[in-house]
């Protein structure tokens, strides 16, 4: 018994030093990394894939063929206006509707097949038919992400509204007098001919969240592995005799079980790889049975979700065993601090800063996520981001093992073995 009270640990400068780097250092990456990722989506989008679509099949114009909307997809293709944000893909309506139902483009433009019959209706130049309205059709997709969906659509809504524009003085430059002797209004419908229509260019069953159930039952997935590695270091750590357990006011010790670090990680990593059967079933149970999400595909959103807990979980649990009592921290960062900013849910990766689209490339949530929404969205296509989600999760497990194993292994052989304070040899005195 020393006699001091604990509380004057609290006077201890290097106490208060160390825990404020540490808790410092978490509230300023945390704020970088959420705060810095999407403060600022349109300024830093880069080539956001949106699709160009003519299906306009034309019309004879005095005795030549014209197709207005090939001119107009040349070009908004050519335009210069959004400089690099929007990479606009030229393709025909089906490639585009392929392209939608993978997750592949964030909107699409799509000229339909009577705009310039509409077009030159609208000036009495077509020999039949009712004049209408010319229409030019600006497709969402709300299962690529809400945020990359409507930035595609605000590009998309403009260039539209462009290309009306420029046909309306087209019109009017050719009409020459005949024009100035149309009524008002039918002046100021020639001037601005195209109406633009919104429509979903996939549209998603009412349960699944605006698109964002995938990204959410992904998260839960990762942060079901992250924090069950926790549970499961400390209970092996108290089953072998390592650590006390206290249980409320009772602290529990068992008799200590000598094991190499190698020997506890394997212990550790194969209670995870037997308890992710059961989190996962629980994990699909409670979204897809009470919660009524939409799934379809439900054997491989199962498979899916115990090898993504399984590999999450044996990941976290390698940091925690080769960075000790810090690794909960590291695996805080890399799981979930790096993770959601670049998960490709909300904010597309190509409306993030270049550091950010960086981490993205290999962060865990990215992955996961792709895969879940090629499950959940996109009818499980391999190239919907499902075969790039298993294809990740086996460099992961692989990664985990070996810097895991590698590193625990050589603490083993340098003698760095955890021994329990109580069992170390007590210093006697040296005789006076």
């Amino acid at each position: 018994m020393s006699g001091i009270h604990p509380f004057r640990v609290l006077r201890a400068k290097p106490l208060w030093i160390a825990n404020g780097v540490i808790t410092g250092v978490l509230a300023l990456l945390f704020t970088v990394f959420y705060v810095g990722a999407n403060i600022d989506p349109v300024d830093h989008m880069k080539n956001l894939p949106v699709g160009l679509a003519n299906a306009d099949k034309g019309a004879a114009v005095g005795g030549k063929q014209v197709n207005l909307g090939a001119g107009i997809t040349e070009s908004i293709k050519k335009s210069t206006a959004s400089g690099d944000k929007i990479d606009w893909k030229v393709m025909d309506e089906k490639e585009m509707k392929k392209e939608l139902g993978k997750g592949k483009l964030y909107g699409a433009l799509v000229v339909p097949a009577d705009f310039t019959s509409s077009i030159t209706a609208l000036t009495g130049a077509a020999t039949t038919g009712a004049p209408t309205r010319p229409t030019l059709a600006v497709l969402t997709n709300q299962s690529a992400g809400s945020v990359g969906s409507s930035l595609a659509r605000t590009a998309t809504t403009q260039a539209a509204e462009s290309a009306s524009l420029q046909v309306g003085k087209e019109l009017m430059s050719q009409g020459g007098t005949r024009q100035a002797k149309l009524p008002a209004a039918a002046r100021v419908l020639l001037a601005d001919p195209v109406a633009v229509t919104v429509e979903d260019g996939h549209p998603l069953d009412s349960h699944s969240g605006l698109g964002l159930t995938a990204f959410y039952y992904a998260l839960v997935l990762v942060v079901c592995g992250m924090l069950s590695a926790n549970v499961i270091s400390g209970q092996v750590d108290h089953a072998l005799g390592y650590t006390h357990n206290d249980m409320g006011p009772l602290r529990l010790h068992r008799p200590l079980i000598r094991a190499t670090r190698v020997q506890t990680l394997a212990i550790a990593a194969t209670l995870m790889a037997g308890l992710s059967l059961l989190m996962g079933s629980l994990v699909m149970a409670g979204a897809v049975g009470l919660m009524g999400m939409h799934a379809a595909h439900l054997s491989l959103l199962w498979l899916y979700s115990v090898c993504t807990i399984a590999v999450s979980g044996i990941g976290a649990l390698t940091l925690l065993a080769v960075f000790g009592t810090p690794g909960m921290l590291v695996v805080t960062l890399v799981f979930i601090g790096m993770a959601v900013p670049t998960a490709n849910a909300t904010t597309p990766i190509q409306a993030l800063p270049g550091f950010y689209r960086f981490l993205a490339e290999f962060e865990p949530l990215r992955q996961i996520t792709g895969g879940i929404r090629s499950i959940l969205y996109y009818d499980a296509q391999s190239d919907a981001g499902l075969t790039r989600g298993w294809v990740m999760m086996a460099v992961g497990l692989a990664a985990a093992a070996l810097f895991g194993f590698g590193v625990t292994g050589w603490y083993d052989r340098k003698g760095l073995h955890r021994i329990p304070a109580e069992t170390e040899p007590e210093k006697t005195a040296a005789p006076a």
